[in-house]
């Protein structure tokens, strides 16, 4: 008889961003049909932009969406963009049909299972922060601020040491609400030229193993597309 013996445990430091929505079991009591719509719609819009920054989207949250991602410098870039672009889907809607993200960004270790989701400290912490953001701002930890500052668009303000639920020690925060900074910031960016969506490719050998072959081509040209800022890429789910 052999013996597997227990599953090798994968650890690597990563920045993780969490993002969710505000007031969405409210938007679902109301009209459930049409909030589920809104949501897909905007993850088809916003899902390319985190792409574009090398995020990884380890699952959706419900409402929400965790993200893994190798920088910290790119993960608040990706979350900076992500609410510039919230805020101008959101500008035509009527007010109680607006979809504000809050967003929490923390740096840390993770543990990566088997299926690809993270697990720990770092992602907990990185939950309570998103919890702590203004609608439409973002919340990072101290040590994803002491990589950013001066690096990124936005300046942070000292949240200070805050208590946050099952963390046994104060976090100190710092927070950012981007108001009056989306519309002039995706102004100076331009508009779109085009929209283009890659289709999934097929394997056609049988192999099922090959899958994660043509899985990865798509990725990757989503991916490169994605770097274009004249280009608007359609997340991969969506097609």
């Amino acid at each position: 008889m052999t013996s597997t013996g227990a599953p090798s445990i994968v650890r690597r430091l990563a920045a993780i961003a969490v993002l969710d929505v505000v007031g969405y079991s409210r938007m679902m009591a109301e009209d459930e049909d049409a909030t589920y719509a809104a949501f897909v719609a905007h993850r088809n819009a916003i899902d390319p932009v985190l792409l574009n920054h090398g995020c990884r989207i380890v699952k959706g949250t419900g409402d929400g969406v965790l993200v893994e991602v190798p920088s910290a410098v790119e993960a608040v870039q990706a979350a900076i963009e992500v609410q510039e672009l919230m805020a101008e889907r959101n500008a035509s809607a009527p007010e109680g049909r607006r979809m504000q993200l809050r967003i929490g960004i923390n740096l840390g270790d993770v543990i990566v299972d088997k299926d690809g989701d993270i697990h720990g400290d770092g992602v907990n912490l990185a939950v309570r922060l998103q919890g702590e953001a203004d609608p439409g701002g973002l919340c990072i930890s101290d040590v994803v601020h002491s990589q950013v500052d001066g690096r990124v668009e936005v300046e942070f303000e000292d949240g200070g040491r805050i208590e946050v639920k099952n963390i046994p020690e104060r976090v100190h925060v710092w927070k950012a609400g981007l108001n009056g900074h989306s519309a002039a910031k995706r102004a100076e960016r331009g508009t779109y030229t085009a929209t283009v969506a890659v289709f999934p490719f097929d394997e056609m050998s049988g192999d099922a193993e090959e899958r994660y072959f043509a899985d990865g081509i798509t990725e990757d040209l989503i991916t490169a597309l994605s770097r274009h800022t004249d280009l608007r890429v359609i997340a991969r789910n969506s097609t």
